[in-house]
């Protein structure tokens, strides 16, 4: 993702006394012409340049997104009462049935609900968007609307998504085809041996597709045990096959936390490899992927809303500091150095695999950055206060919870 720098018609903004979240000590912040152009003790105030007063805050770069399904959100709709079993099929077949009942505005459902992401301080979003033989391209249209609409405010990368499998459903492939011309960024996949049945015939198709098109890869792999294990051995082989090296993400991943020792630096080992990302939720009901062995073999981790407020469940606020917290309760981290790897997790892990350029809080880097209060950067995640400024290409976009635009 190429960074995108605003005009030079923005009015530079200087940060004063602002802390820096992996940094020990305040300084000045300019921002100018969209990116960081200085970082010193007291800075000098350019003509015409807004001061801001940072003093109590902590600056993180913009916040990111990895895993979302913005097309799915029912933020704004009428309360959506869950009484569905929990197991994969009944959950599909149910969203595809509210969808085909409801039918909820995709362009709507997916605006409303960036607009929270970004006010939270989310600049970074990717997210898997429904493709099915039901749905055709309906939401990938709206999805992509949103994406023409928010431009300059928000960065989101697609995934055409098989959410209801390939096989399962005649002409998916073909869709997912034309999902790739219009403009989706990458190609999704779909537990390929639990749903699909016919997990050869699945990653041919996704991965023949990716070359086709010259896309990457990011697969959902919520099978468990040794039946994810199985499925994960077939996508490190793909991988191999098809040299698709550095462009695939697996996601969730629950296997990699139900295998045993060995097979978890096996897996890990080889992941790095390949350069395959690793996307989790941090659910609270299943394993999770062993985050400190795949961060020490520098397997890029990133972390994600999944779904905000849909059919497959009630949960989430679209904030990716909430979405920190959760993490950091998964995985047990309790002390500020502990709890500094869910604050890199949401920042320079998220735009590792999103592959963002010029990500940062270093001069020259992006000036997307979002100042959240408090003493330290623990604090400031703990606290999930509401009082956030947020930054894009150095515009003030939204803060107090609301947008500006």
């Amino acid at each position: 993702m190429k960074a995108c720098l605003a005009s030079s018609a923005i009015q530079p903004v200087l940060l004063q006394q602002v802390q820096p979240f992996n940094e020990t000590q305040p300084i000045d912040v300019l921002l100018v012409d969209g990116a960081i152009a200085a970082k010193g003790a007291q800075l000098a105030v350019p003509d015409h340049a807004m001061k801001l007063d940072a003093r109590g805050y902590q600056l993180f770069p913009g916040l990111v997104d990895g895993h979302a399904h913005l097309d799915k959100s029912l933020l704004g709709r009428d309360w959506y009462v869950n009484d569905v079993p929990r197991n994969l099929s009944d959950i599909i077949a149910n969203e595809r049935r509210y969808r085909r009942e409801q039918r909820p505005d995709a362009q709507l459902q997916s605006e409303r609900v960036t607009r929270r992401c970004i006010a939270s301080g989310t600049s970074f979003i990717r997210t898997h968007v429904d493709i099915d033989n039901e749905i055709g391209l309906a939401n990938l249209e709206g999805v992509l609307e949103t994406r023409r609409r928010l431009a300059g405010k928000v960065d989101i990368e697609v995934v055409a998504f098989p959410q209801s499998g390939i096989l399962q459903n005649p002409g998916t492939a073909e869709l997912l085809d034309q999902a790739l011309y219009l403009g989706a960024d990458l190609i999704g996949g779909l537990d390929p041996c639990s749903f699909d049945r016919d997990p050869v015939t699945h990653l041919t198709i996704i991965f023949d597709l990716a070359v086709k098109h010259g896309k990457k890869l990011d697969i959902h792999l919520h099978e468990r045990g040794e039946l994810g294990a199985f499925s994960l051995e077939l996508l490190l082989s793909f991988t191999r096959r098809y040299q698709m090296q550095d462009r695939v993400t697996l996601s969730h991943g629950f296997c990699l936390g139900m295998v045993d020792a060995e097979r978890q630096q096996q897996f890990a080992e080889q992941m790095a490899e390949l350069g395959i990302s690793m996307a989790t939720t941090a659910p609270s009901d299943v394993e999770v992927p062993p985050w400190a062995l795949l961060d020490r073999y520098g397997v890029a981790l990133c972390a994600g809303n999944d779904g905000i407020r849909d059919t497959w469940n009630p949960y989430s606020s679209g904030d990716m500091v909430q979405r920190a917290l959760m993490l950091g309760q998964r995985y047990r981290w309790r002390k500020d150095q502990e709890i500094a790897l869910a604050a890199k997790t949401i920042t320079y892990g998220g735009a590792e695999v999103m592959a963002v350029e010029h990500y940062g809080l270093s001069v020259g880097d992006r000036a997307d950055v979002v100042l959240i209060p408090g003493r330290n950067m623990v604090e400031a995640l703990v606290e999930m206060p509401r009082d956030r400024k947020v930054f894009k290409a150095g515009q003030l976009i939204a803060e107090n919870g609301e947008c500006l635009f």
